[in-house]
């Protein structure tokens, strides 16, 4: 383990981190908010941390797999901790646990929130929750290769590490260009989304806040009733649309700003995503039609939810907790599958579920036929071993830690379906669940063990398990002789 590598990145996500949080600290200048302080005192430490973390450049820059895993786990928990402090200092959540849940779940995308009166935070803080989702969605340290220069084929480690799905691959033959071909793409749709909730009506402030939370798929509203608030069919069909958009993988909006239409359209997993989010979305109407005085008005609620639960954002219209016992039962599987891989969303992933699928045939063939030779093949091209090991091996391991981690809320007595949902809800990284954590409800409620538990998931969600399961493993910090 090359420790001075490790200590040097987390250095450098610091001084990033403290750069980021010159928005909120502008924001409550603007609107004469004491918790300017707060986001300056937070700012400063990040920066005086960084600066002595990162005062030598390591004399050994060998960086493995091991380095870029366990680098990613630390320096998003390091994110959490500094993140958090604007929350203490300026009193608006005085829990330390809180404090830390709020800024795991903005970070991680989930956006669970333990407020219950969202609106009585300040701008500034509104802004820093919004921001967390729109940093952590495209990740953090694919931002610090934009402006950190190591050399070498190395920093694909820490890209494979923070990237959601099974595979990531280059868009570039340089990984910096990838990630600045990454976050042009990013930010080109988050400004695109302001103009056009800004053309609706909604004010920039709002429209802002609105639109890091949707790029990054988290869901943090500024509204107390979310995105019900706005009670207009265009915004709301604006969010819908984007979420959508936000869930795809970002290789096809590079295929198609490169006008190789071919290549983008032949991408299975965004044709079972499409399909999906479609069925999904008529099928619950078709459920909810009695609810709504039209079928519009019910396959609009209905378009909506289905596309923030299976992007994993997590905002909500309506109580969908108040729908039938299929309309939930559909929304909950939902939150199983995902979105596509290399996209801000979380969940298992539309990838591996089409992966799973393709081995499930190919192994009911091989038992009618023994001696056929049958392969895997996704866009027309073989699925190597390797991947199919790597979908399986995380499924265990998804699997084993939603187990644990339902047994362990389960020590508090709560209902079973709220803990079910409440792990389902925050190792997909969607936020709201059923019963006691529906959209109308919060995870304060939760003790301080459940919310640790809670917030492990987060992070293990967001980083595919195997980052933080790392941590935990002698051998990882072990250096080389």
């Amino acid at each position: 383990m090359n420790h001075a590598m490790v200590r040097y990145l987390i250095g450098w996500m610091l001084g990033v981190e403290s750069v980021f949080l010159l928005l909120p600290m502008l924001t409550a200048i603007l609107y004469r908010e004491p918790v300017v302080l707060a986001y300056l005192a937070t700012a400063a430490i990040c920066l005086a941390i960084a600066a002595v973390l990162c005062h030598k450049k390591p004399e050994n820059t060998r960086f493995y797999a091991r380095e870029g895993f366990v680098t990613v786990a630390l320096c998003w928990i390091v994110l959490a901790l500094t993140g958090a402090l604007p929350f203490l200092f300026s009193g608006e959540i005085p829990s330390v646990v809180d404090a830390l849940f709020e800024t795991i779940s903005g970070f991680t995308t989930t956006g669970a929130t333990i407020l219950s009166d969202v609106e009585a935070l300040s701008h500034a803080s509104l802004l820093w929750r919004s921001l967390t989702h729109w940093v952590g969605g495209m990740g953090v340290l694919v931002f610090m290769l934009i402006v950190l220069p190591l050399a070498g084929g190395q920093t694909i480690h820490l890209m494979r590490a923070e990237s959601p799905g099974p595979s990531v691959s280059k868009l570039s033959p340089h990984l910096r260009d990838t990630a600045m071909i990454l976050y042009g793409i990013y930010f080109g749709m988050t400004v695109l989304e302001i103009v056009l909730l800004m053309l609706g009506g909604m004010p920039l402030f709002d429209a802002a806040c609105t639109s890091m939370a949707t790029a990054g798929t988290g869901g943090f509203g500024i509204w107390n009733s979310s995105i019900a608030y706005y009670d207009s069919y265009y915004l709301q069909g604006v969010v819908t649309i984007f979420m959508i958009l936000f869930g795809v993988n970002f290789s096809v909006y590079f295929l198609l700003l490169t006008k190789r239409w071919k290549n983008a359209f032949r991408i299975e997993e965004v044709r079972l995503y499409l399909g999906v989010i479609l069925a999904s979305s008529v099928l619950i109407a078709i459920n909810v039609r009695p609810l709504f005085s039209s079928f519009f008005q019910s396959f609009h609620h209905a378009a909506f939810q289905v596309a923030s639960i299976i992007t994993t954002t997590g905002f909500s219209t309506v109580d969908f907790n108040q729908w039938p016992a299929f309309s939930k039962a559909l929304l909950v599987l939902l939150m199983f599958i995902g979105a596509c891989a290399g996209s801000t969303g979380g969940g298992m992933k539309c990838s591996r579920v089409l992966l799973m699928c393709k081995s499930i045939r190919k192994e009911m063939q091989f038992l009618i036929h023994p001696r056929a030779v049958r392969v895997n093949k996704m866009d027309g091209r073989r699925v190597q071993h390797e991947v199919v090991r790597s979908v399986n091996v995380f499924m265990i391991a998804y699997l084993l830690l939603f187990i644990v981690s339902v047994l362990l809320l389960s020590i508090t007595n709560e209902e079973l379906i709220t803990n079910f949902t409440a792990v389902a809800a925050t190792l997909n990284n969607v936020g709201p669940g059923l019963e006691l954590v529906g959209p109308a409800a919060n995870f304060g409620f939760f003790s301080p063990l459940s919310k640790i538990v809670l917030m492990f998931d987060m992070l293990a969600g967001r980083l595919e398990v195997f980052p933080m399961l790392l941590l935990f493993a002698p051998a990882t910090w072990r250096r080389e002789k």
